[in-house]
């Protein structure tokens, strides 16, 4: 085994970088002297919005109401007032008073159901989109808040089969 020895030159510039770490590291009695410096943000009141899908599921005839539910997620800076819109979606002829999914299959994109969203789970307080009137307002904490969005397809005629969508945007006004 073969070891390895410094040389009395390598042990002597050790020990010089050693005092001149130790000479950064005096202590000094000629004075002080200071400076100080601001560190600042401004947050201003800011909000971001999120939804998670509405499924009614695979159902047969509509003889009676579908309910289901999901929710949007808010987040707001702290004390900041919001209100939450939803429109009526993008099938042709939806409106937030009348709702309607569309059929996708090919021949049968004019075909409709109806449904509505609600504020409460009575399904009495229909969510539009007309601040002051139909939307959901709150208080942004600086935190994520969930809301619940109550969805209903009520009775009416069975379309034929076919998979019904609509896209409805969420809006966050603050």
């Amino acid at each position: 085994m073969k070891l390895n020895l410094l040389s009395r030159a390598a042990i002597g510039a050790l020990i010089c970088g050693a005092a001149a770490s130790l000479a950064d590291a005096a202590t000094y009695s000629n004075g002080t002297a200071t400076a100080t410096f601001t560190v600042s943000l401004t947050l201003q009141a800011n909000c971001t919005i999120s939804a998670n899908p509405l499924s009614f599921g695979t159902n047969g005839v509509l003889t009676s109401a579908i309910n289901q539910q999901t929710t949007v997620a808010v987040d707001c800076t702290n004390t900041t007032p919001y209100n939450v819109g939803l429109d009526g979606g993008t099938v042709t002829g939806s409106t937030v008073a009348n709702r309607l999914l569309g059929g996708t299959a090919s021949g049968n994109t004019g075909t409709t159901v109806a449904f509505q969203l609600y504020q409460d789970s009575g399904r009495t307080t229909l969510w539009g989109s007309t601040q002051g009137t139909n939307t959901y307002g709150g208080t942004g904490t600086g935190a994520v808040q969930t809301i619940p969005v109550y969805g209903q397809i009520p009775v009416q005629t069975t379309p034929r089969p076919d998979t019904y969508q609509t896209t409805v945007t969420a809006t966050v006004y603050f």
